[in-house]
């Protein structure tokens, strides 16, 4: 705010009771002579300002500056309302809490940065179908209502061989719908080596039981065999479920039953399979081993496959179903479905990342970035280092070889060799928040005093706008 603001001396017990009613006279006076909220909205520059951004804003922007110098000239200092200030003001305000950021962390399923980004082709499918009206709910063919239901499943089905497909708003989602459609009422039987907790405080037992269905845990912490699941099962369980362990592993003396073994389980019992797949890993990405496909998991016999559409598969955010079509379709058919069905946003985005998973799966960004060659990302922190030092000749500028992750909830103990930027200043974090407040807001890592600008997750094209953007956070760094 361009406010002026000088300081009175404070009042000290020298001070007579007629001085004391004399400051009382000037401070009012002070106060009086502040412009009023429709005097400043007639000036020229402030009705531009209208013009510009509307009556509202306005009118809320000289009210704020209006009060600010008001508390100044409260608080022994003298105030002056400017047009810049009002015009800041309202500058300030229009900054949204959700902006576009540059994830230099070198985590690629960034779930606080929005996890996945999304594919050009998906990005366009919402400007140039989802923008707009869309065939949502309408059968051009047909000419009368259609079904949202529709849209994706045949793409679902070829990619995973699945019978039948659905989707909804979330995983948590899914496997609340499986879990009320199918089990409510009824047992549910897993291994407590499995019963997860992810971000933001998601259990899996606390969905359960808003299901309304019985958890039935079965084996240790670490250890669970085939015969734990045997030894379960009663004439009251209604699904036999294997849930991804997402972000976290166990190692030592440690035993699970594997999907094929509770499917054979499953088959000899006749309960169906659920798997909860987690992060969702559509296709053998390069760079993670060791994740099962939802293809795979299908193929071994599991009978609903449950997996994220904004994590590994790159998409939206979005939960999906696959598997037997009579399971299937007593989900579609269920009343929760109403209140977890995705919108024309998400099918139309999911739509677009499905086709290229089919057709062009390394135009999918996730799957490029794990994917991404050491050298190129070298070759790339070379460029940007250089870049960075021209300009701050006086900062110490690195390239460091690093460890990038994955990030949400998949292979959790997967490395993923990169390059980074290490840049060196006697306040870290302070250079760190002012690379978060430019005008291209930047997420770095600090680790041990050092900040580092990982490149994996940063598209090419952005390189120039990220050097601009540390070279412009290191100058106000240097002023402050």
């Amino acid at each position: 705010m361009l406010i002026q603001v000088t300081l009175e001396p404070p009042l000290d017990d020298g001070y007579t009771q007629t001085d004391m009613g004399e400051q009382s006279a000037e401070l009012h006076q002070r106060l009086r002579a502040l412009p009023a909220v429709d005097a400043l909205l007639q000036r020229p520059p402030i009705r531009a300002l209208v013009e510009q951004h509307g009556h509202t804003a306005v009118v809320k922007a000289v009210r704020a500056v209006v009060e600010l110098a008001r508390q100044q000239i409260l608080d022994g200092g003298t105030a002056t309302v400017t047009e810049a200030a009002i015009a800041e003001s309202i500058a300030t305000a229009a900054v949204t809490t959700l902006q576009r950021v540059i994830n230099a962390t070198g985590v690629v399923v960034h779930t606080n940065l929005g996890r996945a980004p999304l594919a050009p082709e998906a990005i366009a499918a919402l400007h140039e179908i989802a923008a707009g009206y869309s065939t949502l709910e309408y059968d051009l063919v047909a000419g009368e209502r259609g079904n949202r239901h529709r849209h994706a499943i045949d793409l679902l089905r070829e990619l995973t061989g699945a019978a039948d497909a659905a989707v909804v708003n979330n995983n948590a989602a899914a496997l609340l719908l499986a879990l009320t459609a199918l089990a409510r009422d009824g047992e549910v039987v897993v291994s407590r080596g499995e019963l997860v907790e992810i971000g933001g405080g998601f259990r899996v037992p606390d969905v359960m039981q808003q299901s309304g269905a019985l958890l039935v845990e079965i084996g240790t912490t670490n250890r669970t065999h085939r015969a734990d699941v045997e030894r379960a099962i009663g004439e009251r369980t209604r699904l036999l479920l294997k849930v991804h362990q997402s972000n976290f592993a166990q190692v030592g003396f440690v035993a699970e039953v594997a999907l094929s073994e509770l499917v054979e389980v499953g088959r000899q019992r006749g309960i169906p399979v659920l798997y909860d797949a987690g992060s969702g890993c559509l296709r053998p990405v390069s760079g993670i081993e060791g994740e099962l496909t939802v293809a795979t998991a299908l193929a071994q016999g599991a009978d609903l496959v449950c997996f994220s559409g904004d994590k590994l598969l790159g998409g939206p955010q979005a939960g999906l179903l696959v598997g037997r079509a009579d399971l299937i379709e007593r989900l579609r058919c269920h009343p929760l479905m109403r209140a977890l069905r995705p919108d024309k946003l998400c099918l139309a985005a999911l739509q677009a990342t499905l086709q290229l998973w089919r057709d062009r799966p390394e135009r999918v960004p996730v799957a490029r970035m794990i994917a991404a060659p050491l050298a190129g990302l070298e070759q790339r922190v070379q460029q940007l280092a250089r870049a960075i030092q021209a300009a701050a000749p006086d900062t110490p500028v690195d390239c460091v070889s690093c460890v990038d992750r994955v990030g949400g909830g998949a292979s959790p103990l997967v490395e993923l060799s990169g390059w980074a930027v290490a840049l060196r200043v006697a306040d870290v974090d302070r250079l760190a928040a002012e690379l978060r407040a430019g005008a291209s807001p930047v997420v770095a890592q600090v680790v041990d005093g050092t900040l580092l600008l990982h490149l994996r997750c940063v598209a090419p094209e952005q390189d120039s706008v990220l050097a601009d953007a540390a070279i412009a956070a290191l100058g106000r760094h240097r002023g402050a």
